[in-house]
């Protein structure tokens, strides 16, 4: 049995399951549960382009509220986290400077 699909939130259409399936949240349920900054964290390492709209459309869309709700201080401190995700994105919780290392060596794929 499968849980409710992701597209049956508010402002959350097909693209958006598509990209949350390829990160391996299944359902609506799921979506919830981890919530929506593990779930674009998730997104962004399964290869989704980052992109500050969908990131604060997924906020408002887990809050039940209009994507279009977002605005002032609110949409400053969402844009704060979307930066730090972004900047996050792919790594693999190696210590800094072997990360480096393996970047220099060419072990991992450079960091777009």
């Amino acid at each position: 049995m499968s849980g409710t699909p992701i597209s049956s939130i508010r402002n959350l259409g097909p693209a958006v399951e598509a990209a949350c399936a390829r990160a391996g949240i299944a359902d609506a349920e799921t979506l919830r549960e981890i919530g929506a900054d593990a779930a674009y964290a998730r997104m962004l390492k399964a290869g989704t382009k980052p992109h500050f709209v969908g990131y604060f459309v997924l906020h408002m869309a887990l809050q039940g509220r209009p994507w279009n709700d977002c605005v002032g201080a609110e949409k400053a401190a969402l844009r704060l986290r979307f930066d730090a995700l972004k900047a996050d994105r792919g790594r693999t919780g190696l210590p800094p400077g072997l990360e480096t290392i393996l970047d220099q060596i060419g072990v991992r794929a450079p960091m777009p």
